[in-house]
């Protein structure tokens, strides 16, 4: 009987679970508020090759100097430039493309080169920011880019191609393609508005109406996209903000970062996708075909 205790007893030892896992428990919180938190998240290798290229085109500017010329405006020194671009778009397209998608460079290719202004006119503007949308959308078409990849696209690739493009602008002293002047958002961007607007929403502190305020733009412009457009506005127009951007000026006083995003996104349909000096000079291919849909 004692040995039938005894095993029972050691049975039941066994029986224990093993000791738990220690765990430090937490509740659940945001990581990636700013710009520069986007370094915490992984990023695909396809968002890599597009920030070197990016990278590159940066590079042929410094290599690429602005000439002597009586014209204050449109440098002829941005046709050297674009040059280069146009001779090596497709292999800098099929470096960022799987290998089983390289036949696909040549179309991606064109949106590519439509993205960085015309070197007839030496302009730029919202039409060839759609350009670089659209040659986004054609990588996410072909599976270069993911769904995962979403906040990088906008975060580090699209927020790259501005600085580059602003770059592109100042150094070559580029005419703003179709402005509307005062009456227009901005004379070379839509987009990141909108992207940057979303960013905003639901900010316990920023609100429309500090966007005005030089000393804000300061102090956030470098985590937020629609603070840096602010400020780069800033730094190239001179006087009342009311009066060289009266558009942005009106915006500020909208109560709320959702109804401005909501605005943006009707006046970006109403003034640039609906527009025919804008869509006139859009690509159409296989990727992104002007037929209808399917049903």
């Amino acid at each position: 009987m004692a040995e039938t205790e005894k095993s029972s007893g050691s049975s039941h030892e066994d029986d224990k679970p093993p000791n738990p896992v220690s765990f430090n428990f937490m509740v659940p919180k945001k990581e990636i508020s700013m710009v520069p938190d986007m370094g915490k998240w992984k990023r695909s290798q396809t968002v890599e090759k597009l920030l070197a290229m990016l990278g590159t085109l940066d590079r042929w500017i410094d290599e690429t100097p602005p000439v002597d010329q009586p014209s204050r405006f449109g440098n002829k020194a941005y046709r050297t430039w674009y040059a280069k671009l146009d001779q090596e778009a497709e292999a800098l397209v099929t470096a960022i493309l799987p290998s089983e998608r390289h036949d696909a460079a040549p179309e991606i290719a064109v949106y590519l080169k439509e993205s960085v202004g015309n070197s007839t006119r030496i302009d730029y503007g919202t039409g060839h920011e759609a350009a670089f949308a659209a040659f986004l959308c054609c990588l996410c078409k072909v599976g270069a880019l993911r769904v995962e990849d979403q906040l990088a696209i906008i975060f580090k690739v699209f927020d790259k191609y501005l600085r580059v493009m602003r770059k592109l602008q100042k150094t070559y002293r580029m005419e703003p393609a179709g402005s509307q002047g005062v009456w227009g958002l901005d004379d070379f961007q839509f987009l990141p508005f909108i992207w940057g607007s979303s960013q905003l929403i639901d900010h316990p502190t920023l609100e429309p109406r500090h966007f005005v305020e030089e000393k804000v733009v300061n102090e956030y412009h470098q985590d937020y996209i629609f603070l840096e457009c602010i400020k780069f506005i800033n730094e190239m127009k001179t006087g009342p903000f009311a009066e060289h951007s009266n558009q942005l000026w009106n915006i500020s006083a909208v109560p709320s970062w959702s109804k401005v995003n909501q605005g943006l996104i009707r006046m970006y349909k109403a003034e640039c996708l609906e527009k025919f000096p804008v869509i006139q000079h859009f690509k159409f291919g296989s990727l992104l075909s002007i037929q209808p849909v399917k049903p």
